[in-house]
């Protein structure tokens, strides 16, 4: 037809108005079959309400043509008119041609309403009518796998032999082998995949890292940055592998490009700077761990991880000025007030480290090292009462440590 063409190249132009004008001021001139034509045309270019307008023109003629109610419950599923839908797709008898593809879309309908089941009998039933239509099968693999019956839709998929509506089967396959814990046959679909975007890639590098395939998460993950260096959530994973194939340098250097494309992801500065004192270059790593505390000043993992270098570097006024800091704003953690009380100890401030002990205490009454070491401070500075407490309450806890016994009943002979 004519018009189709000329309307199709006013659409390619961006001249929607005129396309739509197009056609019809030209429906009085065309047969039944010619105005369906219009109305699919019409339907696939989005334009619904043009289409439902001829096809409700063409119903008067012939209501029950059940070509007209599918492609009438197409608009109205795509208007979210579910009801409307299911109410034409109902009328189409099982003798009916049209049948078949009622059951596909009523299908459609019962899974967007929640019912699973339902829609897995409709699909079933299509599949007696049809055994051999891959659709089906396709459309059985689609259910399933949205509900996570992964074992169930394996068994559809992998009768399916091309891909359908855009999906790739062999992807759909792959991530089903993948949730059951089947990585090497996930590995072989994703294998198969022949044109992989990033997203696929991303998730074939990461079922061989589950795999314990390093090396092919690697290369995968590796080709993927290259395709899109913004592929944020790679370079952690990447780095990561490279880590555990013991390739420190390489790590880091990935975890450095993966910080320069995300300069805000604060897991990735934490995670260099980990990198970086297994290099011993304490100076990156420490400047590493508190960019990360500056994105999060309650990021606990960054916080503890730097004290801990404090006090290998052997500078505890370094994690008091942290930790004071830190608690000013009001990120609050007993194991903040315990590392001062320790910071204290060391730098001989025994009141101040007396009052991070007590601090600490209220929200550790059952952490069994806090409190022997509690006990043991307590004990130094001559609080005797004190202390028996303390140690007391520790014996519940670890009542064989016969040390803290043969101290206890020592402080109790005093």
């Amino acid at each position: 037809m004519d018009i189709i063409l000329q309307a199709t190249q006013l659409l390619e132009k961006n001249h929607a108005k005129e396309a739509i004008h197009l056609i019809k001021s030209h429906l009085s001139e065309l047969n039944d079959e010619e105005k369906r034509i219009c109305a699919d045309f019409f339907m696939q270019w989005g334009f619904l309400d043009e289409a439902m307008a001829i096809l409700h023109d063409l119903r008067k003629i012939d209501p029950e043509d059940s070509e007209l109610k599918l492609m009438l419950a197409e608009i109205y599923t795509e208007d979210e008119n579910d009801r409307e839908a299911m109410e034409l797709l109902l009328q189409i008898n099982e003798n009916d041609e049209a049948y078949l593809p009622a059951l596909i879309q009523l299908a459609d309908l019962y899974e967007a309403q929640g019912l699973f089941e339902v829609a897995e009998q409709k699909l079933l039933q299509a599949k007696r009518l049809a055994p051999e239509e891959e659709i089906i099968d396709f459309a059985l693999g689609e259910l399933l796998y949205s509900v996570g019956e992964f074992n169930r839709a394996i068994l559809y998929y992998e009768k399916v032999s091309v891909d359908i509506n855009g999906v790739s089967t062999r992807e759909r396959l792959a991530n089903c082998f993948a949730s059951i814990g089947k990585y090497e046959e996930a590995i072989q679909n994703f294998q198969a995949i022949e044109k992989p975007n990033t997203d696929t890639q991303f998730k074939y590098g990461l079922t061989a890292y589950y795999a314990d395939r390093l090396d092919i998460a690697i290369s995968v993950w590796k080709e993927l940055l290259m395709k899109d260096p913004y592929y944020h959530s790679s370079y952690k994973l990447l780095a990561q592998a490279y880590e555990e194939k013991g390739m420190i340098q390489e790590a880091y250097e990935t975890a450095m490009k993966g910080i320069s494309y995300d300069e805000f992801n604060k897991e990735l500065y934490y995670y260099t700077g980990i990198l970086a004192q297994k290099l011993n270059d304490l100076a990156k790593s420490e400047a590493m761990f508190r960019q990360a505390i500056s994105l999060d000043p309650d990021y606990k993992h960054a916080i503890l991880s730097l004290v801990k270098l404090f006090k290998e570097k052997e500078k505890p006024e370094f994690v008091v000025d942290l930790l004071t800091s830190i608690k000013e704003t009001k990120s609050e953690d007993p194991l903040y007030d315990w590392e001062l009380a320790r910071a204290y100890r060391e730098l001989e401030q025994f009141d101040d480290a007396l009052k991070y002990f007590q601090d600490a205490y209220t929200n550790m009454k059952d952490d069994s090292d806090f409190l022997k070491e509690y006990g043991y401070f307590l004990m130094e500075e001559g609080r005797n009462t004190e202390a028996i407490d303390i140690f007391t309450k520790y014996l519940t806890l670890i009542p064989d440590d016969f040390e803290i016994v043969a101290y206890k009943e020592r402080l109790l002979d005093m």
